[in-house]
């Protein structure tokens, strides 16, 4: 190893962004960093739900050659056509190669939504901000129509292989209240289906419970183990033989990994294969895949913050024996805020793989009082409070969970859910 290492980063996402700032944070100058991403900027997705409601855009974007230069980190905006496991080096498409110490692979995960015959030419998906804001205009004709006293049908579609369908969720319970604000609810019929057993599945019990009340209560019509079969013009056909009508089809697709690792040992998805702890490939120390790129069954960017926390941490156990006295593996706690528009919905769940297919995770047998949940109105400033703070600590280059900030958001968030949540 070189007197100073250095660490290759691919992906400028949550899990790119948080390993590199991370690394910069625990070591300073004891380590070179590079990172590699296909575009100059990062988008906080979390937040694009609010754009088909009118949301602005350009708050959630953050450019990264500013931050990057600031914390002495090489930034090549490109992106990655090979890896050379033994090498540790990165092919990039503008001809870059870079070989380093160590490498980061945290290139996210794509949508596959022509894995459903149809879907993709018939429905309206939730991933990109250009893709939220053709949601949005597809919301604003349903809107004019319901005014005109024409019922409207949307239906809600999660199929198989979606990892995380929690933004879905979010934007039918806004929608609802979106509809309910402009008088125009009782012209719209809300239906929604999932192929999983339970809502929220991953998250248990008490978010499906969450879920249950509110959509009885507004009125939206629910149902599980709904696996589609193929989708056409104007209507959805399943598995157990039904049929549903829509005028508007809203979706979250199937994810696969974004990059093909064919170097790398992966699933049937494209997923690095990682050990639990430490995030590292394989049979491969040297490289590591924390968030999406990995293959940790659920999809999230508090999840992404985490694996990449881990990986920085034993990256520094390694480069600088002794810095840390302890490192911290990754340990899955989803937290996450669901929004409503008229309330949101608080969770915090310690998740742990099943090792089957269906479900892949669950709540954690030892779970005990840190499985919470609570809603309430107040729920939501929280939510706007975490839009705020992430990218704060991004553009000045400091890692989500990292220094000051993250103490006094970690205390507001526990003094929250304390009172909120149980």
């Amino acid at each position: 190893m070189n007197a100073k290492p250095h660490v290759i980063v691919v992906g400028g996402g949550f899990a790119g962004l948080e390993t590199a700032f991370g690394l910069r944070y625990l070591l300073g100058d004891r380590v070179q960093l590079s990172l590699a991403a296909d575009r100059e900027d990062f988008l906080f997705k979390p937040n694009t739900i609010y754009l088909p409601f009118g949301g602005a855009e350009a708050p959630l974007h953050i450019p990264l050659p500013n931050p990057l230069f600031r914390r002495h980190i090489s930034f090549h905006q490109s992106t990655v056509t090979e890896v050379e496991p033994d090498a540790l080096a990165v092919e990039l498409v503008d001809g870059t190669r870079l070989r380093g110490d160590f490498l980061v692979l945290a290139t996210g995960a794509a949508m596959r939504p022509q894995e459903v015959p149809g879907l993709a030419e018939h429905a309206q998906t939730i991933w990109t901000p250009r893709q939220m804001r053709s949601l949005g205009r597809c919301f604003q004709e349903l809107k004019d129509a319901a005014r005109t006293g024409r019922h409207q049908r949307v239906l809600f579609l999660v199929p198989p292989n979606n990892e995380c369908a929690g933004p879905l969720y979010e934007i039918a319970f806004m929608l609802d209240t979106w509809l309910r604000r402009a008088n125009l609810r009782p012209l719209v019929h809300l239906t929604w289906t999932t192929f999983e057993a339970g809502y929220i599945q991953a998250f248990g019990p008490r978010l499906h419970q969450v879920v249950e009340r509110e959509f009885a209560a507004r009125g939206i019509e629910g149902h599980t183990s709904a696996v589609v079969k193929k989708v056409f013009h104007e209507e959805v056909r399943y598995a157990d033989g039904a049929v549903r009508p829509f005028d508007l089809l809203v979706t979250f697709p199937p994810y696969a990994s974004a990059v093909d690792y064919r170097e790398l040992p992966h699933d049937d998805r494209g997923f690095l294969h990682t050990h639990p702890d430490t995030r590292q490939v394989r049979g491969h120390p040297q490289i590591y895949a924390p968030g999406d790129a990995g293959d940790f069954p659920m999809k999230q960017a508090f999840l992404a913050f985490l694996q990449a926390d881990a990986v920085a941490q034993h990256l520094c156990t390694v480069i600088e024996p002794g810095l840390l006295e302890r490192p911290r593996p990754f340990e899955p706690i989803s937290m996450c805020v669901t929004e409503m528009l008229d309330k949101a919905t608080f969770a915090q769940v310690p998740l742990e793989e099943t090792g089957i297919p269906a479900p892949p995770v669950r709540v954690a047998a030892d779970a005990d009082g840190a499985y919470r949940v609570g809603t309430s109105p107040l729920w939501r400033l929280g939510k706007k409070a975490l839009g705020v703070y992430l990218p704060v600590q991004f553009r000045a280059g400091r890692p989500f969970h990292g220094g000051r900030p993250w103490q006094a958001m970690e205390l507001a968030l526990k003094g929250m859910s304390r009172v909120l949540a149980s």
